[in-house]
């Protein structure tokens, strides 16, 4: 699922393997926002199912104690905020379901219209971890799509299209990706550069540091294209030939 720049042909994709219940998925979504305003890069989202079938789970004490010192320590070197209503609101709720799967169908669902996957990721994060919503109920990811400004019965066709049997396949067809990339985990990202083999990036030691992100990548991209092979092959009018 790509997303990329509207007024730029990509000529590289960033692959971003993350999980909406991810913690340090979230620490790096400044990172990933500032990948995607670089112009003729796309963004390639790959969603990993962390808590989807039989990983999901109800909140509990127990998940409240496990996850809050990774919660600080995200806050702490990313700069990300957490709101009371998530701290003292939904890690209290023990009615509320951690399930990936939705809001992965949402996110796919907001690709199909528009290309607004990214930005709607972007709020389901902001949602859980900031104001402690529900970001399993289908309620509130139409809310949160409304919110984007999408039309609400095009999101609850596309949503309905996109749960169930499409978003499995996507979650299998991205942890197949990890492994090839030997990724340990979410978030992973690699970037690709024409047809070139995806490199994996090292995005945890720029957290918090979105303008040495941006330099990092441009250097990359640079890079990457330098050492490119030239292109050649046929196509419609002609053929090309390697310099």
């Amino acid at each position: 699922m790509t997303t990329a720049p509207a007024t730029t042909a990509p000529v590289a994709r960033l692959h971003y393997l993350y999980d909406p219940l991810c913690g340090w998925c979230y620490a790096v979504a400044p990172l990933i926002a500032t990948a995607a305003r670089l112009p003729g890069l796309a963004i390639e989202l790959h969603a990993g199912g962390m808590m989807a079938g039989a990983q999901r789970r109800h909140v509990g004490r127990d998940w409240r104690e496990y996850v809050l010192p990774h919660d600080r320590r995200i806050a702490q070197l990313s700069g990300q905020p957490f709101g009371e209503a998530y701290f003292d609101g939904l890690l209290l709720d023990e009615a509320a379901l951690l399930d990936s799967e939705p809001p992965i169908a949402a996110v796919l669902a907001a690709h199909t219209l528009g290309g607004r996957g990214l930005e709607l990721l972007q709020r389901i994060q902001r949602a859980h971890y900031q104001h402690g919503r529900r970001i399993a109920e289908p309620a509130t990811l139409r809310a949160l799509a409304l919110e984007l400004g999408l039309d609400g019965d095009a999101f609850d066709i596309a949503f309905a299209a996109q749960l169930g049997a499409p978003s499995q396949a996507h979650i299998e067809a991205s942890r197949g990706l990890l492994r090839r990339l030997g990724g340990h985990g979410f978030p992973t990202v690699a970037l690709e550069v024409g047809g070139s083999t995806a490199a994996s990036l090292d995005i945890g030691r720029y957290l918090g540091q979105p303008e040495a992100w941006r330099a990092h990548l441009l250097e990359r991209l640079a890079g990457l294209r330098a050492a490119a092979p030239a292109a050649f092959g046929c196509a419609a009018d002609g053929c090309a030939l390697p310099a």
